[in-house]
């Protein structure tokens, strides 16, 4: 076992920044006012095996067809860095339709474990040890399920400023993480 406390805690930032529940309370919220009722423990069961289920097997898909994992980590890189752009700069890049119901499949999947967590998994391989990756799913995970939980009581302590602030923050921390992630895996393309 490679238990490494600081590559736990980057990837546990790194995936924080990336899921960035803090920044979805707003449509959490919308959903809950919507269907009335939010599947937490389901929810964050599922977003959990989503995300090591893909850390374990996302490498032998992309193998499957021909492509590495630094150039994926690469990829990755960009998507993450698109991802802080949007954060920072409070744009939307990427229009998702709004999902009907708060079931498994909009919170789970994509809000939780989207694209751009299974990139930052794949990315997050590259670099460090599994084991580590899993610590740091688990913790996020159980965050999440804090935040779906007490979504409202979170809401109304930060307020609108407060939220916007945080996932500011936590933009500038992904575009870094985007640039050191592009700079340690683009030299072994060639």
């Amino acid at each position: 076992m490679n238990f490494n406390l600081k590559e736990i805690a980057t990837a546990t930032m790194v995936l924080f920044a990336v899921i960035d529940i803090i920044g979805s309370i707003p449509i959490i919220i919308g959903l809950r006012e919507k269907v009335g009722h939010i599947q937490s423990e389901k929810a964050s069961v599922v977003a959990a095996v989503i995300m090591i289920a893909f850390l374990f097997v996302g490498e032998q898909i992309l193998s499957l067809i021909g492509i590495d994992v630094y150039s994926f980590a690469v990829a990755g890189s960009f998507v993450l860095f698109f991802l802080a752009i949007e954060m920072v700069l409070g744009i939307s890049l990427y229009k998702d339709d709004a999902p009907e119901t708060a079931s498994v499949v909009p919170l789970a999947f994509p809000l939780i474990a989207g694209a751009g967590t299974m990139t930052s998994i794949l990315s997050l391989r590259a670099e460090y040890h599994v084991e580590n990756i899993i610590v740091a799913i688990i913790i996020n995970i159980i965050f999440v399920y804090i935040v779906l939980k007490s979504s409202k009581r979170i809401e109304r302590i930060l307020g609108k400023s407060g939220l916007g602030v945080i996932r500011k923050i936590f933009g500038v921390v992904l575009l870094a993480i985007s640039i050191k992630l592009f700079a340690s895996n683009a030299s072994n393309l060639f």
